[in-house]
């Protein structure tokens, strides 16, 4: 099932803060709801966050008491600024709030009701697409990694991050169906432990093989020859290749240098951020000290202790081998490989509007 979906005037979501212990949907009617399930992770990774979004701007005109054009766009501009506020460092979320917005500025619909409409149809054309798009990825990816490889994989990409299939994971999922005989070392990715409490479930649901391991192994895996590439995300990718992902992948992709390990980080084209011309321009969230000093309600640090608890880091481009987008693997210099991905694909994803336009008039 997708991870995030409309059904009845609301977006549905699996909740994802109660895995694996406990399945449940949740659901919101309201804009202001979104925001607060991307900022409190009920929903997380920068595709499935950019899906949910694109869903509340459609919930945004079907609420709006606007009665005509001018004042509607106003609604929608202000749903758009809510929810780019939840989590600041994915560029999907921006990414669907704007294309949600483009497609109702840049038509000449004037009925609300049309807007309305339409403003759901490419929610759900978008959505729709992030699985093609991951499918296309995994498979881009699948052609680097070996039979009979032991990859080292950080945080949660599969299909929990996204609508279905995933990223990085999805890589891992395309080499199963390709029947190679893949194992993964699944960190546990403090201080959220989505390694653990994601990747490991749905690994175990797919029956891959796999071995959950503390962080702090990774590197003792890797000095004993027994990784053969590293996987990870993106939340951003500036445009020279250095890459905002889960705290902790810095550590990984330099460690995975120093020992000859491949690295390849996996995401969409839309996860690209050309304006920026390298890491340092990401914005890193900084979340609150309880997902450090305690695990669930346990407390496992002294009462008041300061923490500092970035979401992010930022790993540099030479650490990287390549970047799996749905339109290839890029390869440095990251400059320009990267730039005629997201050409390529802008190209299609216009192409694919066009079809439904023309199949919406036959």
């Amino acid at each position: 099932m997708h991870t995030v979906y409309w059904e009845d005037g609301k977006v549905k979501m699996i909740d994802q803060r109660l895995l694996p212990a406990e399945f449940t949907i949740a659901e919101f009617d309201s804009v202001e709801g979104v925001a607060r399930s991307i900022r409190e992770m009920y929903v997380r990774g920068a595709p499935a966050i950019g899906a949910a979004a694109a869903y509340a701007m459609a919930l945004a005109g079907f609420h709006s008491q606007a009665t005509d054009r001018e004042s509607l766009l106003a609604d929608l501009r202000a749903a758009k600024a809510t929810l780019d506020a939840a989590r600041p460092t994915a560029v999907n979320l921006a990414w669907a709030t704007a294309r949600l917005l483009e497609v109702i500025e840049q038509s000449a619909l004037t009925d609300m009701d049309a807007i309305r409409t339409a403003l759901l149809a490419e929610a759900e054309a978008l959505a729709n697409e992030d699985v093609e798009i991951n499918r296309r990825m995994g498979y881009h990816g699948a052609a680097v990694i070996p039979d009979g490889a032991n990859v080292i994989h950080h945080c949660n990409t599969g299909g929990l991050a996204t609508v279905d299939f995933g990223t990085a994971l999805g890589v891992i999922f395309a080499c199963h169906e390709q029947g190679k005989k893949i194992h993964v070392w699944v960190d546990e990715t403090r201080p959220r432990l989505q390694g653990a409490r994601l990747t490991a479930w749905e690994l175990m649901q797919a029956k891959i093989p796999m071995h959950l391991i503390a962080d702090n192994a990774a590197g003792y895996l890797m000095y004993s020859g027994k990784v053969d590439a590293v996987l990870f995300g993106a939340d951003r990718v500036a445009a020279n290749g250095d890459v905002a992902n889960k705290i902790g992948t810095y550590k990984l992709a330099v460690v995975a240098q120093e020992n000859g390990i491949p690295v390849y980080c996996v995401a969409p084209t839309s996860t690209v951020d050309l304006s920026l011309e390298s890491g340092d321009q990401i914005p890193i969230e900084e979340r609150g000290p309880e997902e450090v000093t305690q695990i669930g309600d346990r407390p496992i640090a002294p009462e008041g202790v300061p923490v500092y608890n970035p979401a992010f880091d930022i790993t540099p481009h030479r650490y990287l081998t390549g970047i799996v987008t749905e339109e290839g693997v890029c390869y440095p210099p990251f400059t320009q490989s990267l730039r005629d991905a997201v050409t390529l694909g802008q190209t299609h994803m216009e192409e694919r509007r066009q079809a439904r336009h023309i199949g919406e008039g036959a």
